[in-house]
C-alpha cells in the first residue's frame, strides 16, 4: 500500500475507504484503482476495487461500493471490476466454492457472505477462476506423467532447469518474455512493468524457492516457465497475527515444516504449445517438490476459458479444489 515502495502505483491511481460507524468503529473498507496499464492495454474504460473486507451488512458494504464506484466515474470509468487487489497480476477473485480449505499463498479468502453482499449490490459475475490441487499419496510421479515428459523430451527435445539465483535479471527477463507472449490473449491479462519485474525479482529472492523457480528451454531457447511457492502461510497461520517480537522465530520453526506448494503461474509460447512442455513443467515441479518434502501442491488460479490448462491440469490427474469470481458493475 506504500507508493514509495510498491512500483504499481507509478501508472494506477488508488483511493482507499474505510465505513466508518458513529461510534468510531471501522466496519468495512474497499480501495477503488484507476489501472493506467490495463487501460493502454484493453481501451474498455474499466475500473476495478479490491481490499474489500466488510462484516455482513449490506448497507455497509453498498455505501463501500458506491464510494468505490464514484470514484473511478469521476476518473472516465464506466466499468467497476474486482475484487483485484490491487491487479489482475496480484491477488484476484472473490472465494465462492472451497470456503473449508485454507487459503494457499498470496491467494485470498473471504466469508461466504461477501458474495451476497456483492451481488445483492448488483455486481454481475464476469469470470471464472479455478484451483486445482493435487495430493501426493506414495510420493510417486503419476506414470502417465512421466511417460508424456519422455515423449517431449525425445521428441521436441525440451529441457526444463532452475533459474540460475547468480544470473536472476537476465533469467528474470527471459521469463518475462515468455510471460508477455503466453499471457496477452488471457482475459484481462496487463503486462508488468520494468519496475515490476524487479519488485517481483526482489520478493522472490525473499519468500521464493529457486528449485521450484523452473524455465523450459527448445534447442537452447526459454520457451516455458512455472513460478511456485512454498505455501508460508502454513507458517504464517501459526503467529495468532503477532510477528514480534517472538512471532519470526515461531515462523522460521514453522516453515521448515512446510508440506504444502502453490504454482502461482506457468506459461508456454504459443508456437510452442502442443509439444509438452506444460506437462514437463508440471512435472519438474512435482519431482522437485516431492524430493523436498512437499506432499501438496496448488495451481492457482485458472481461468475458466483457458480450456488448454485445464485439460492439461486434468489430464495429470488434479482436481478443482476452489471457485473464485470477479464481477463487474456498470457505473
Amino acid at each position: 500500500l506504500d507508493p514509495r515502495t510498491n512500483p504499481f502505483f507509478e501508472h494506477a491511481d488508488v483511493r482507499l475507504f474505510l465505513a466508518v460507524a458513529p461510534d468510531g468503529e471501522v466496519r468495512g473498507r474497499i480501495a477503488a484503482i484507476v489501472n493506467h496499464a490495463h487501460l493502454a492495454q484493453h481501451h474498455d474504460a474499466v475500473g476495478f476495487f479490491g481490499l474489500f473486507e466488510c462484516e455482513n451488512d449490506a448497507d455497509v458494504a453498498n455505501a463501500l461500493l458506491q464510494a468505490a464506484a464514484a470514484f473511478l466515474r469521476g476518473h472516465g470509468m464506466e466499468r467497476m471490476r474486482g475484487p483485484a487487489n490491487m491487479s489482475v497480476n496480484d491477488e484476484l477473485g472473490l472465494l465462492v466454492e472451497g470456503f473449508d480449505l485454507p487459503p494457499a499463498v498470496m491467494m485470498p479468502y473471504n466469508p461466504p457472505h461477501y458474495r451476497d453482499l456483492l451481488e445483492g449490490f448488483g455486481c454481475q459475475p464476469a469470470m471464472t477462476l479455478f484451483a486445482y490441487s493435487a495430493d501426493d499419496q506414495d510420493g510417486q510421479i503419476p506414470e502417465r506423467l512421466a511417460r508424456g515428459v519422455e515423449l517431449a523430451k525425445r521428441r521436441y527435445r525440451c529441457f526444463v532447469r532452475g533459474i540460475d539465483m547468480r544470473r536472476l535479471p537476465d533469467e528474470a527477463r527471459a521469463l518475462l518474455g515468455v510471460y508477455d507472449a503466453a499471457w496477452s490473449d488471457n482475459w484481462g491479462a496487463v503486462p508488468l512493468t520494468p519496475r515490476e519485474v524487479d519488485h517481483l525479482v526482489q520478493t522472490l529472492r525473499l519468500v521464493g524457492d529457486p528449485d521450484l523457480c523452473l524455465l523450459a528451454e527448445v534447442e537452447g531457447r526459454v520457451v516455458g516457465f512455472a513460478l511456485t511457492l512454498p505455501d508460508l502461510n502454513q507458517a504464517f497461520s501459526r503467529l495468532d497475527g503477532t510477528l514480534f517480537p517472538f512471532g519470526l522465530f515461531k515462523f522460521l520453526w514453522h516453515r521448515r515444516k512446510i508440506d504444502g506448494a502453490r504454482m502461482m503461474a506457468m506459461g508456454v509460447m504459443r508456437e510452442y504449445r502442443q509439444m509438452g512442455v506444460d506437462v514437463c513443467l508440471y512435472h519438474e515441479t512435482v519431482a522437485r517438490g516431492l524430493a523436498k518434502g512437499y506432499r501438496r501442491l496448488e495451481m492457482s488460479w485458472i481461468l475458466a476459458n483457458n480450456d488448454a490448462m485445464n485439460l492439461v491440469l486434468q489430464k495429470v490427474g488434479a482436481r478443482i479444489s476452489k471457485t473464485y469470481r470477479v464481477y463487474d458493475y456498470p457505473i
